[in-house]
């Protein structure tokens, strides 16, 4: 087996070892789906009422982000398992196996890709239940829901590669709280970044979970000409800014989540 498909091998066998343990651990797929559903019958039912977005229904609107936001949770499910499998001592198992170290994290990202799947599936139809309806081609939707699934992946090396730096589940719990609550509410992913005080409009427009967002609504025809159109190249290119971020998150933090992973296999 060469270079490069020993990684590809080693990584599909830890994504099944990982899904088998997401289905003897329902917990972890539930806590990743029932707070982005708690968040859409908040929002829709609570502030849907008092939150008014020119030329459309605000649960159209608000879907897609919900969308987004079901993604970054997700996504942290890639770093909480890590650390666990650190404290627990399965990586030095895995040490002792002729295995690629980028194979570990390769499998990781990708059964985290699967509960982000169906993750998505939950939020579709929770949306559709609310209001949320696509206004595109179904190749369209399609590609929207792919662009999702994208990101959900990019995002799940990062929050490896915090993890690895962290190395336990309590302190990656606390920083990843930190960081995903100010990306998710400075953005547009609940409210129209415009309507921001100047200095938090600006990080709305450059923040990529707004650029997601935005690509997003409009795959799926979740925008209104009645609505204020931002200035910022992002939100003007949403779907090309997203390919963009999606492949600096990838180039960044795949070989500096591997190099991690070696320092705390090796520690």
């Amino acid at each position: 087996m060469n270079a490069l498909t020993m990684p590809i091998a080693d990584g599909w066998t830890i994504a099944r070892r990982n899904t088998l343990k997401i289905r003897r651990s329902p917990d972890l797929l539930g806590s990743a789906i029932t707070f982005p559903i708690v968040f859409v019958l908040m929002f829709a039912y609570v502030f849907g009422s008092v939150i008014h977005v020119p030329g459309m229904s605000y649960r159209e609107f608000l879907i897609p982000g919900i969308f987004v936001q079901a993604v970054l949770v997700s996504a942290q499910v890639t770093g909480y398992t890590l650390t666990l499998d650190l404290q627990k001592g399965i990586f030095d198992r895995f040490r002792s196996l002729p295995m690629a170290p980028s194979g570990v994290l390769i499998g990781q990202t990708v059964s985290d890709l699967l509960m982000n799947l169906a993750s998505l599936v939950v939020m579709a139809v929770m949306g559709l239940i609310v209001g949320w309806r696509v206004h595109t081609a179904p190749h369209e939707a399609v590609l929207g829901f792919g662009l999702l699934l994208l990101f959900a992946y990019a995002f799940s090396w990062f929050t490896a590669t915090v993890a690895l730096a962290l190395r336990t589940p309590e302190s990656f719990n606390n920083i990843a709280t930190t960081l995903s609550f100010p990306l998710m509410f400075v953005s547009n992913a609940f409210l129209d970044s415009s309507e921001l005080p100047t200095p938090l409009r600006v990080v709305a427009e450059w923040n990529p979970v707004s650029t997601i967002t935005q690509a997003a609504r409009e795959l799926f025809g979740n925008t209104s000409t009645a609505m204020k159109t931002a200035d910022a190249w992002p939100l003007q290119h949403a779907v090309t800014a997203s390919l963009l971020w999606i492949a600096v998150i990838l180039v960044v933090f795949i070989p500096l989540a591997t190099r991690l992973y070696k320092k705390a296999v090796s520690a």
